[in-house]
């Protein structure tokens, strides 16, 4: 159900933030969401880069 959000929800939900937050912290906040996503995926990449590097370790012992 969650992927199926059309933009009458998003606009509700979008709504109900602003004015929960604000005008005001809306840039703020959008900015705080974007650099915590932005984090998220470096470590993502980061793990991702560990595992395929182990892994060639572990296929070089092998042989």
């Amino acid at each position: 159900m969650l992927g199926r959000l059309g933009s009458t929800e998003l606009l509700i939900i979008l709504g109900i933030v602003l004015l929960i937050f604000g005008p005001s912290k809306l840039p703020e906040l959008g900015k705080s969401i974007g650099k915590g996503i932005r984090e998220l995926k470096q470590s993502t990449k980061e793990l991702q880069d560990s595992i395929d590097i182990e892994s060639e370790d572990s296929e070089k012992q092998e042989t």
